[in-house]
């Protein structure tokens, strides 16, 4: 079966802001050390995984989503992004496409969207994803033959491992989330329900729509508050589709519908030289990353 590689851009860049020595800087003297980390992670994953399809998905604005106007909230509780940061994304940007990756953003749908509407796409050519990334909720994704690899942490995780980790499928994932919560996007999840009731619900009920629908059952459950549960669901049902809703990744983004287009095709010399001279890496890297190029 083959393989795509679908990269969650953001985590990596601001891992490496925050993690790699700002001692790296360009020719107007602006901080590059994420961009230099992020390009080291993303030689390493080519190097080691040699993948033959790939798409580095970035985060355009953390407050355009579709999902901002579904709620103002989501991702409030967020500070912006550090100015000197900014620019590195750029950089980030441009250097994927320059290396002959298919780069995807989009001013509505988050990196996790575009990750999974390229997912649906290329299933349906008979490709298996490997998402690359260090955030859970992409675990919502993972079908049979699908695998999350954390690579600056050497983390794998298959579809087995969201249950025994989490308690429930990858298909009841975003019930979970609607159900517990989600401080790091500011879902507030249902109050009372922590994340081994959300298990035992979903468990138990199959899917939040089931539980909803259901909802008269609960105070019958063994479970520790089983009437004041059922009380608080009934009374919250709006609000738990509406987590559902914030925590659900959409596969609506308009993305590539082809494998050609997301196969890694060769470094583009020039760009990449240009590129280069004003990041003002070192021989070492300059040359690992030419050393992508066809010529």
């Amino acid at each position: 079966m083959s393989s795509i590689h679908l990269v969650d851009a953001s985590i990596y860049i601001f891992r490496a802001y925050y993690s790699v020595a700002p001692e790296f800087f360009d020719h107007e003297e602006q901080p590059v050390h994420a961009v230099y980390g992020f390009l080291n992670t993303l030689l390493n994953l080519i190097d080691s995984a040699k993948p033959s399809h790939m798409a580095v998905c970035f985060d355009e604005s953390l407050a355009s989503s579709f999902r901002n106007e579904l709620f103002p909230a989501y991702k409030a509780n967020r500070e912006p992004a550090p100015p000197d940061l900014l620019k590195q994304f750029d950089y980030c940007k441009r250097l994927a496409g320059a290396l002959g990756l298919t780069v995807l953003r989009d001013d509505r749908f988050e990196a996790d969207d575009l990750i999974g509407s390229a997912l649906a796409r290329m299933r349906l050519q008979g490709f298996r994803a490997v998402i690359v990334t260090g955030d859970k909720d992409l675990s919502q994704l993972l079908g049979e033959h699908d695998l999350i690899d954390d690579p600056s942490r050497k983390e794998r995780t298959d579809a087995q491992g969201v249950k025994r980790k989490f308690g429930v499928r990858p298909q009841q994932f975003a019930d979970y989330l609607a159900l517990t919560g989600d401080a790091v996007d500011n879902i507030p999840g249902i109050r009372g329900i922590g994340p081994k009731t959300a298990a035992t619900l979903l468990g138990h009920f199959g899917s939040l729509e089931d539980l909803l629908g259901r909802v008269d059952e609960v105070p019958f459950l063994r479970i520790r508050g089983a009437k004041q549960l059922g009380d608080t669901l009934k009374a919250n049902q709006a609000e738990a589709r509406l987590y559902r809703q914030l925590s659900l990744i959409s596969e609506a983004a308009v993305v590539p519908t082809e494998p050609d287009a997301y196969r890694i095709q060769s470094g583009r010399r020039d760009e990449l030289e240009a590129l280069l001279e004003q990041l003002r890496f070192g021989p070492l890297t300059r040359k690992k990353v030419l050393s992508r190029c066809g010529d």
